[in-house]
């Protein structure tokens, strides 16, 4: 098929969509925490919230994908975030604001789903590898970026500001005097309306799937999960989501309680830089896996964010407000080389076992919530040391894993060519 940059130009533009409206909640845990009185354990809900839906969303989008085509369901995903964002700005309670998590948390998890298959498609098979790094890092950027827009509007939006411009006048007029950060979710709920008619404008090619593409009904699922490997694979992805959302949900929040600083400001900046490191990491992690076998760039990023923990963890102001972005940094490489194991280790089912895979991205979800259970019971500080498991069981992975295929190295190459 010949490549149609429109589409790929709007793939990027989704990818973008998706983060900018995904890596909010570490920056504004602390205000929400403080505008609802909430305990740790009700604060992690708020990722449980969201990241519980690809557990629940991941393997049936797959199946709804195939049989509706990726056009219905693209729009479907942004009503879906649309409706869950519009919800909670007009009615901005604690429970709305949970279910309108797990509304959007839905929509993202069909776009995941949907969108590589399309990317290869739009794009050509020959350009995917290229294309899925651009991708990354576009997706990266808008991490980076959220936060600074909720720490612009949250600043902006005070009585003294409202006079600046007709943009925060009329964010002013929508967003309640006592909830500033409610702001941010008029925003999400402008750009799904706008990416969900930018959609429904747009023509898209059908995909036809390889067959190592193809979702596999129930039985093929389970037939997977009776694989030992495919369970340590499926906990690898789970430890890795669970330790970059433990992070970047608790980042500002740990940051006010242990250094004094201000969520809006700082907190929001650090959760930014957190997100561009993991973008900058992405780029040296590229050039790494060229030269040296997956498993051991896995094992020294891993053992480096071992020790960077602790410095965070236990330093002082200036090791944290360092360590949480050199953190990012080093979990870049980490979720596209257990996923590219995972799939590597395995001869056939690829589609179904990508699935199950997506699936233990509620690992988010599950480890954010243990963090707020200990917080409230021996503090946030104590609480993150959870991390030091996650972080150990991704450094076994990395000795454990036998794939059949090997990433490509130049080394391997010259080899294959003596």
């Amino acid at each position: 098929m010949k490549r149609n940059y429109y589409l790929v130009v709007l793939i990027f533009l989704i990818f973008f969509a998706i983060s900018f409206l995904t890596n909010i909640l570490g920056a504004i845990n602390p205000n929400v925490s403080d505008s609802y009185t909430l305990t740790g354990t009700l604060t992690g809900m708020l990722p449980f919230s969201f990241f519980i839906a690809y557990a629940l969303m991941s393997i049936p989008a797959g199946m709804i994908i195939q049989k509706f085509g990726e056009k219905k369901c693209l729009v479907l995903a942004w009503i879906l975030a649309l409706a869950g964002a519009l919800l909670f700005s007009l009615f901005p309670v604690f429970p709305v604001f949970l279910f309108s998590l797990f509304m959007i948390g839905s929509g993202m998890a069909i776009l995941q789903v949907a969108i590589y298959p399309l990317l290869r498609v739009t794009g050509g098979e020959e350009h995917f590898a290229f294309n899925s790094v651009i991708a990354q890092l576009v997706f990266g950027a808008a991490s980076f970026l959220s936060p600074f827009v909720y720490s612009y509007l949250v600043t902006h939006l005070t009585d003294a500001q409202v006079s600046e411009g007709f943009f925060i006048s009329f964010i002013s007029f929508l967003t309640p005097d006592k909830l500033p950060w409610v702001s941010i979710y008029w925003i999400f709920a402008s750009v799904s309306l706008l990416m969900m008619v930018i959609i429904v404008a747009s023509r898209f090619p059908k995909v036809e799937r390889r067959e190592d593409e193809i979702v596999g009904a129930w039985a093929t699922h389970v037939e997977l999960f009776k694989q030992k490997k495919v369970i340590l694979f499926f906990f690898g992805i789970f430890c890795y989501v669970g330790t970059e959302q433990g992070i970047a949900n608790w980042i500002s929040e740990f940051l006010r309680t242990y250094h004094g600083l201000r969520p809006e400001i700082e907190g929001a900046r650090a959760v930014g830089l957190f997100w561009g490191m993991m973008t900058v990491g992405c780029v040296l992690g590229l050039a790494l896996l060229k030269v040296m076998d997956s498993k051991i760039v896995l094992r020294v990023f891993t053992v480096a964010a071992l020790v960077i923990l602790t410095f965070t963890l236990f330093g002082n102001t200036g090791y944290a407000l360092f360590g949480f972005p050199a953190l990012g940094f080093c979990l870049s490489v980490m979720y596209a080389i257990i996923f590219s194991l995972a799939l590597n280790s395995v001869e056939k089912s690829h589609g179904s076992f990508a699935g199950i895979l997506c699936t233990a991205i509620a690992g988010g979800a599950i480890v954010s919530l243990l963090i707020g259970k200990l917080k409230d019971l021996i503090g946030l500080q104590a609480g993150m040391t959870v991390l030091y498991l996650t972080l150990a069981y991704i450094l076994s992975l990395s000795f454990w894993a036998k794939p059949i295929i090997r990433n490509a190295t130049f080394k391997i190459k010259s080899t294959e060519k003596e």
